[in-house]
């Protein structure tokens, strides 16, 4: 099906994740076994078709350690682009200082780590989403909203925690356009710089703009795909569809009709992803 929908669509490589839950909510050996299992998985898929696909490692969170193991393990054994890690684990960001060996194994390994929402804490569930009627406190904690407030956050965290400057050479990925970002950061180069200089080696904006890169996943907007090209820059941007969740077709359709330079929509469509994910030739 996947092969199908990518053939009708004109795609012709696609970067394989899963979004969880999974083993960054199991801990100990089972949670190490899961990710195991899944890296094994896609090392076997992609090197059937090396020209179709490449994917991100899923990786036992809860014990850091092990993950940055199985990190490198699915980086240098498996061939994998990276690690896909989704939302809090145990309700902390990777800014929490047990997080530390997988940042720095992804800067060493020069991998990017995706950073994909998750489901939120409880507590962020009662406090922020919850009574309201007809399933919408589900919808507006996760794909609504939640999931774009809580990536931004993240991304925001690492920076302020001083994180992006202990790991300069670190490269995070997200997604949706930037998750809301690409509209923030005047604001939060002006609000956060005064208290940036106190402790921080850059202004907060300026370390997310160097090391975050941004996908297109799930959006169709042209405001939106603006903000980000305006705030991240053409090199920054690279097309995704978010499938099986998003449309191949319209999503293609619209980064053919983007409002870019035939040069930038070439570095968004697939240039970009090359040099970030040293991919393999495409074919067909």
């Amino acid at each position: 099906d996947r092969m199908a929908a990518m053939k009708a669509a004109g795609v012709c490589m696609q970067v394989l994740s899963v979004p969880g839950p999974g083993a960054e909510i199991v801990s100990g050996p089972d949670g190490i076994a899961i990710a195991r299992e899944f890296n094994d998985r896609m090392a076997r898929l992609i090197s059937a078709q090396p020209e179709r696909f490449a994917a991100f490692a899923h990786l036992p969170m809860r014990t850091p350690s092990a993950a940055a193991d199985e990190l490198e393990r699915a980086v240098m054994e498996c061939g994998l682009k990276g690690a896909l890690i989704s939302g809090t684990v145990d309700g902390k960001f990777l800014d929490a200082p047990e997080f530390a060996p997988v940042l720095a194994c992804a800067e060493r390994l020069d991998v990017p780590l995706y950073i994909h929402p998750g489901v939120p804490p409880e507590g962020v569930r009662a406090a922020y989403y919850d009574g309201l009627p007809d399933g919408a406190s589900f919808m507006l904690a996760i794909a609504g909203w939640g999931w774009h407030a809580e990536t931004a956050v993240h991304i925001l965290r690492l920076a302020l925690s001083g994180a992006l400057d202990r790991h300069p050479r670190l490269k995070l990925l997200i997604g949706h356009m930037g998750e809301g970002l690409p509209t923030m950061m005047e604001r939060v180069e002006r609000v956060f710089s005064a208290y940036s200089s106190t402790h921080l080696e850059r202004n907060v904006a300026r370390a997310i703009v160097e090391q975050v890169w941004v996908s297109t996943s799930g959006f169709s907007s042209t405001p939106a795909f603006l903000a980000a090209f305006m705030t991240f820059g053409a090199d920054r941007l690279l097309f995704s569809v978010d499938y099986p969740f998003g449309n191949n077709l319209a999503a293609v359709a619209f980064l053919k009709n983007s409002p870019v330079s035939p040069e930038d929509r070439e570095k968004i469509a697939h240039k970009n992803a090359d040099s970030l994910l040293r991919l393999v030739p495409r074919t067909g």
